[in-house]
């Protein structure tokens, strides 16, 4: 890959800005299924507030790709990083059930590991445009696998709390501070992202616009995405913390470190994925390595012991993001350069409502003592989704060609 240093400023920027964000993904998604237990809300409670961050920011994912093309990126970029601002000091003021589930709505919470907020298509588009082809899976792959690292070390910063907790601190005090800490590093990525140039990153054939030629091709491919982040949502990384919970009485500490080593295997498989794609192609990388994580994910619902269940699901993260990067370098390699901010926020969006409505159900599956049901129904659905994806577009022309 190219040097980081090397890079144009503006990518420096976004890749600087995902890490960031990640690192404050990857310790509240551990640790806002704690925190509501700790306010005294139940299993069901935390599927429904997962439900409502990512129907949230799918509402908003929605805008951006409606009236998106008529704004500049910088400003929506600088407009989201003051509500994540926001959204970590609110939680952190808030108790009741109404009040933090409102929150959640309209905030920037990411209970999943990887990354459904607005900021998403807005950044895709910047990196779509900075470069062409092989180049651009390479690129893509880098923002993920920057997001993948720090998401990682996110996780291990969720045992600060019990940290706190020995020194003297409340458990719930301790974790208010952790959501004040989201917030500052929104300010932080505020103030990195006011450093972002007026002008694009390097300039389309066609200014932007909304969905034309490739309309049919967006349509199909949202259809598809929507059935993998429904299967995704049943099992968003709260969940999962969650599930380890109920099942092996894990500590928040032990699944903090679990998924450390579970975003390395991530990370490493965002390394591969350019290597592999340029090999096997963007639609085999994406097909042939999620089914296997699939299977594995369904067989960790079964395992006796705790040790046989996280190596499954080591195998399941060393998987099942291999088809991140390389899905995002598909949708913008079979789109017209100009539709490409319209098909970004277009196949985004059902992804979040999709996504949103499972963590309810899996929620209340759990909550009910179903505890392997949501593994299952999540592993099934994605292969179901796989096979159909790879018969929908085995044959599709790129515009890069």
């Amino acid at each position: 890959m190219t040097r980081f240093a090397s890079l144009p400023a503006e990518v420096r920027l976004l890749l600087l800005g995902r890490g960031l964000r990640a690192f404050a993904d990857g310790f509240i998604s551990v640790l806002l299924p704690a925190y509501l237990l700790a306010l005294g809300l139940d299993t069901w409670a935390v599927g429904l507030l997962s439900t409502a961050t990512l129907l949230g920011s799918a509402l908003m994912t929605l805008a951006v790709g409606i009236w998106g093309h008529r704004f500049h990126h910088r400003g929506l970029l600088l407009g989201a990083a003051l509500l994540m601002f926001a959204t970590g000091l609110a939680f952190a003021s808030l108790s009741h059930f109404l009040p933090l589930l409102i929150v959640a709505f309209v905030g920037t919470l990411n209970p999943s590991s990887g990354d459904v907020s607005v900021f998403l298509p807005l950044e895709h588009v910047r990196l779509a445009h900075a470069a062409q082809g092989e180049a651009r899976t390479t690129l893509f792959a880098r923002y993920s696998l920057v997001g993948a690292l720090f998401a990682a070390v996110g996780s291990l910063a969720a045992a600060a709390p019990e940290a706190l907790v020995g020194l003297g601190i409340g458990l719930v005090p301790a974790l208010r501070g952790m959501f004040v800490v989201y917030g500052v590093i929104g300010l932080l990525i505020w103030l990195l992202y006011r450093r972002l140039p007026g002008r694009k990153l390097q300039a389309a054939p066609d200014p932007p616009a909304a969905l034309g030629p490739s309309r049919r091709i967006v349509v199909k491919l949202a259809a598809l995405f929507s059935l993998d982040a429904f299967a995704g949502g049943l099992l968003v990384q709260s969940l999962m913390v969650v599930w380890l919970f109920e099942r092996f009485d894990l500590s928040v500490a032990a699944a903090g470190a679990f998924f450390f080593w579970s975003g390395l295997m991530t990370a490493f498989s965002q390394l591969a994925a350019p290597r592999v794609a340029r090999r096997f192609g963007l639609l085999n990388t994406m097909v042939f390595t999620h089914i296997p994580s699939s299977l594995a994910l369904i067989a960790a619902a079964f395992a006796p012991r705790l040790e046989l269940a996280l190596g499954l699901l080591l195998v399941r993260a060393l998987l099942s993001q291999m088809d991140v990067p390389t899905r995002s370098a598909f949708v913008m390699s079979v789109v017209t350069p100009s539709e490409r901010t319209a098909a970004a926020s277009y196949t985004a969006v059902p992804r979040s409502l999709a996504s949103a409505f499972s963590p309810s159900l899996s929620g209340a599956l759990l909550a009910t003592g179903w505890l392997a049901a949501p593994l299952v129904a999540c592993g099934v659905l994605k292969i179901v989704y796989d096979v159909t994806l790879l018969l929908s577009f085995r044959n599709a022309r790129h515009e890069d060609e």
